[in-house]
């Protein structure tokens, strides 16, 4: 880009290369949100309260596998897994605890979350309306990217299409009910974590993207009345340089979309809002410290990229659950680029260097024809039951390995300048009895309630599932009657089937 293009491209201003605000952090600094939970809702309380002690300023749950894949903790394919990755969650006395003495009217909630969202969401609406608390004043994000599930990651229950409207309801409701949540935060970060490239990343998410937008005009709800809380969230990797001229790409690149395509009257409905966090599949059980550096470069990258809130991963990731040292190295790196760097001074602080410019021209222009790529295939919901995306990614992974293994791309610690006697020692570990403890409390729980009142309320959800009805009210009637989160993907299951991508 030129430099008088340069100039003329303001910050706060469509298509938004120089960030979303005129200010950016001059006025308000991204949000602090380190994503935590583990183990039962009472420890991964203690953690949030701890991390808002420290100075983090938003939530971020992190679900154990069995929460993720719509199974309670009393189940038999949950065995081995409750709370190992993330917080078991199944009933509403599980999120009760989970969010006890958090403030829900003045702390934002992200939930990394997707084929179960739904659920999730409405537990949280149910917590707010025992407290008092308005739906309206409830602010925070739902993963619900469930398109990405079947490109990268696998955590989807039921089909691409039933997927896609369970997504959209999400849409329709919070636009309705809770107009300072996010009803999606669609996700590169795992297409990038699985191997991709960070052009893959860009088009594979903006397709998402442009897809879930699609499905929501067809439902008939205005653009301008859901886009403006529309999300993002990608991935802070390596590669310094070009990881800022993505994020500058990306937004750019998406606001023209939206134009081109959708042509909304608010110009919030252009912006690209994203949170960034470092990449996980660079942290090594090698010389573990070495990740701290890593992130610090990572997480800068983020920042002069123009991130609304970022995660930094804990150093011995790849050892354990972080430790509450980890976490709190984590925390207070982003402080020390919020505070110490003076990064937060100057708009677009890379803007106008050569290197970033060209970069940044040249990632929106490939990512452009990958977009045109899946566009020709019937869009990303046909593109992925045809194996495109996920193909793709599988590609490039194996050629980053394959460069990794000849020492062309040097992994400090590992292919070069490691220590041959190192032994990685886990920091933090589960509770072996604690999957025992929650299985039991859940059936407790199932068998305290009145059988007949949720029974009732799952089979209006399942009638309301068969009948192509908003879900959201249902579900929240449902967890309010007690049923659980197993129960209401089952129920869901009856309906919709579940996903087989070799059938």
């Amino acid at each position: 880009m030129a430099l008088a293009d340069l100039a003329r491209a303001l910050p706060g201003v469509p298509p938004y290369l120089r960030g979303i605000h005129p200010e950016m952090y001059r006025s308000r600094l991204w949000t602090m949100r380190q994503y935590a939970g583990f183990g039962t809702a009472e420890a991964s309380n203690q953690r949030y309260h701890y991390l808002l002690s420290e100075g983090q300023t938003g939530l971020s749950v992190a679900f154990d596998l069995p929460t993720q894949m719509g199974y309670d903790s009393d189940h038999p394919r949950a065995q081995g897994e409750v709370g190992r990755v993330g917080v078991a969650i199944s009933t509403l006395d599980d999120m009760e605890r989970l969010l006890q003495g958090i403030p829900l009217d003045r702390v934002s909630l992200s939930m990394t979350i997707n084929a179960t969202a739904m659920i999730l969401l409405a537990l949280v609406v149910a917590v707010a309306d025992r407290r008092g608390t308005p739906r309206a004043k409830l602010s925070g994000t739902v993963q619900n990217d469930v398109l990405k599930e079947y490109i990268a990651r696998g955590t989807y229950i039921y089909p691409p299409a039933p997927s896609l409207k369970i997504a959209t309801d999400l849409f329709e409701y919070c636009a309705e009910e809770t107009p300072q949540w996010n009803p999606i935060s669609i996700s590169g970060y795992h297409i990038r974590e699985a191997g991709s490239t960070a052009v893959q990343e860009v088009a594979f998410t903006l397709a998402n993207g442009l897809e879930y937008v699609r499905a929501a005009v067809d439902r008939g709800l205005p653009v301008d009345r859901f886009a403006p809380r529309i999300s993002f969230f990608f991935n802070a990797h390596n590669n310094f340089l070009e990881e800022i001229a993505k994020y500058r790409a990306a937004r750019r690149l998406w606001a023209r979309l939206m134009e081109e395509r959708f042509h909304p009257a608010d110009p919030n409905s252009l912006k690209l809002r994203f949170h960034a966090q470092t990449a996980g599949s660079t942290l090594t059980a090698q010389q573990p410290h070495n990740n701290i550096a890593r992130v610090a470069v990572q997480a800068l990258a983020a920042v002069l990229g123009g991130c609304q809130s970022l995660h930094t991963n804990s150093f011995d990731e790849a050892i354990s659950l972080p430790s509450e040292e980890a976490a709190t190295t984590a925390l207070r790196t982003q402080q020390l680029l919020a505070y110490e760097t003076g990064v937060v001074h100057t708009v677009d602080p890379a803007g106008g260097a050569p290197a970033i410019e060209g970069e940044t021209d040249r990632i929106e222009r490939e990512s452009r024809r990958e977009i045109e790529a899946i566009d020709a295939l019937g869009g990303a919901v046909r593109a992925i039951e045809a194996g495109y995306q996920a193909t793709a990614i599988e590609r490039s992974a194996y050629e980053a390995q394959l460069k990794i293994e000849r020492g062309e791309q040097v992994i400090v610690g590992v292919n070069r300048f490691g220590d041959p006697d190192e032994q990685a020692r886990p920091s933090f570990t589960l509770d072996p009895k604690l999957e025992e403890r929650q299985a039991s409390r859940v059936a407790a729980f199932k068998a305290a309630r009145d059988q007949g009142l949720a029974k009732h309320a799952l089979g209006r959800l399942e009638e309301s599932a068969r009948r192509e009805l908003n879900l959201m009210p249902a579900v929240i009637d449902a967890v309010k009657a007690s049923a659980t989160l197993g129960e209401i993907s089952d129920a869901l299951r009856r309906a919709y089937k579940t996903y087989d991508p070799n059938a």
